[in-house]
């Protein structure tokens, strides 16, 4: 359903909505809006930033890519297989040494430099996080926005991706506030899901897509819930941690 301005969720101190379309809508200066996307783009985010490293987000993967880690000086995180950092955050986590590193994603980096240009202030939020965000954002009068960035079929568009919603839910269900009508709903789905959630996520269709390509840790990693204190904003194009930056 396409949405207009007038049917917005505007008035809600919390929202939910799906995508780079979502983005678009919600988006605005003066507020935050918290990227999902579990497996993998914001998990690995979380992963490398508990290290000490900050993360570029880059939208594609492909030669432009390349150039723009160059230009930066930093590795890109490649494919599946290939050595050295990848969007697989097992092996950010493992990497000898890692101060900074290019993601490119054509979902979650895309979400969170939509909502950047916007002028959100962007957290990469995760189910392992998930507490920790809560309580980063805790005293904000800001509105909130949550946004589950979902997969892509071979056409580009949208593909729900239910573990998206499930990150998404358990956030929400944590800041509490005024949720908006869509909001209530991805907290519900998360309560349902709370008690199998790592079952959920090795079940999903992105769960299965990974464990097939030999990155079962990958989603086991990615199901823990509330276990990291890492907060990832988004400055000066880099995610850093928000230690640095007190929530306003």
């Amino acid at each position: 359903m396409h949405r207009t301005s007038s049917t917005s969720p505007r008035n809600y101190r919390r929202r939910f909505d799906w995508g780079p379309t979502g983005c678009e809508v919600l988006a605005e200066a003066q507020s935050y809006l918290v990227v999902v996307d579990v497996l993998r783009f914001t998990t690995a985010v979380e992963a490398a930033v508990s290290r000490g490293a900050v993360v570029y987000p880059y939208q594609w993967r492909d030669e432009s890519a390349q150039r723009f880690a160059d230009e930066l000086g930093v590795p890109l995180a490649v494919s599946f297989d290939s050595s050295g950092p990848s969007l697989s955050p097992v092996t950010l986590l493992d990497e000898p040494t890692l101060s900074a590193v290019v993601l490119p994603s054509p979902n979650g980096s895309t979400c969170s430099l939509i909502a950047a240009n916007k002028g959100a202030v962007v957290i990469a939020g995760c189910l392992r996080n998930a507490g920790a965000i809560a309580n980063y954002l805790a005293t904000t009068s800001l509105p909130v926005s949550v946004i589950a960035c979902g997969e892509r079929w071979p056409d580009g568009t949208l593909r729900p991706a239910l573990e998206d919603l499930l990150g998404a839910g358990a956030i929400l269900s944590l800041l509490g506030g005024e949720l908006s009508p869509e909001a209530s709903s991805a907290v519900a789905e998360w309560s349902d899901a709370f008690n199998n959630v790592a079952e959920i996520l090795a079940q999903c269709l992105s769960g299965q897509e990974l464990i097939e390509r030999g990155h079962g840790a990958d989603v086991e990693y990615a199901s823990g819930f509330g276990v990291s204190d890492v907060v990832p904003v988004l400055v000066n194009g880099a995610f850093r941690t928000a230690t640095q930056f007190p929530c306003p």
